[in-house]
């Protein structure tokens, strides 16, 4: 099933990387866009994925290598209805795996996730995830990105969303949320195809099969993640596990 209209596929860069040098190689990347635009307003997602990524950040700042004193990072998705402090809160994940590590860390803008009005805060996220420079994403094993879960439109802005069955077990079962969510609030696919860049994240043996559906299959609702070849500057960094099922070449 297919978003009604246009959908014009300009193509992506893809980048098979070695398991022992993914991260690194990302990370370097990242540090290139920084020096080049000290005041870079990139997007961050939370997850398994980007964990190894932000820990080489923080080691190369520590060394003198690049500095986000100047950046915004603009949170991607937040559970809805999980306290503060929970293990699994994305704001949370962020700063313990980057932000709060940072000798001089960027400007964070997170969620309002405590608020009265998840809509409202939705709403507000809408504007501060307008205008980045790149956006930076993992992919679901269902096809998701962010809270994007399958049946999400390429126009839909940051909205409150409800989970899917798969990421809510994610909360409790892989991040330790002390109770299951069933909403969250995500950036939505119209900002996120909006932005300057973007970069999606793969890596595992697990992650194969739904990587091929994102390239190399017609784009669709119950794919989320395939509208991204849409961007006109989208770049996949897959790990060999992860690019194990595309066609060679």
């Amino acid at each position: 099933m297919t978003a009604p209209g246009p959908a014009p596929a300009r193509g992506y860069g893809l980048e098979v990387l070695p398991v022992g040098g993914w991260a690194a190689t990302v990370a370097s990347r990242l540090c290139h866009r920084l020096m080049e635009r000290p005041g870079l307003r990139v997007c961050l997602p939370t997850g398994d994925t980007p964990t190894p990524v932000y820990a080489e950040l923080v080691a190369r700042e520590r060394r003198g290598e690049v500095s986000l004193a100047h950046a915004t990072v603009v949170q991607l998705d937040e559970w809805a209805g999980l306290p503060p402090g929970d293990p699994a809160r994305c704001d949370a994940r962020l700063r313990r795996e980057l932000i709060d590590r940072l000798a001089a860390p960027p400007v964070f803008v997170s969620i309002d996730a405590d608020g009265p009005d998840d809509e409202a805060a939705a709403l507000a996220h809408d504007s501060a995830a307008r205008g980045l420079d790149l956006a930076v994403l993992g992919l679901g094993m269902n096809g998701h990105v962010g809270f994007n879960e399958p049946g999400s439109h390429p126009d839909d802005p940051t909205r409150l969303v409800r989970l899917a069955v798969s990421s809510r077990e994610a909360a409790t079962s892989r991040y330790g949320a002390d109770s299951t969510p069933t909403a969250g609030i995500t950036v939505g696919l119209a900002r996120l195809l909006e932005a300057e860049e973007c970069w999606l994240l793969v890596t595992g043996e697990r992650k194969a099969q739904v990587l091929r559906r994102v390239l190399e299959q017609p784009e669709g609702l119950d794919c989320p993640a395939s509208y991204l070849r849409r961007h006109p500057w989208l770049t996949v960094f897959a790990d060999e596990p992860a690019a194990s099922l595309l066609r060679k070449g």
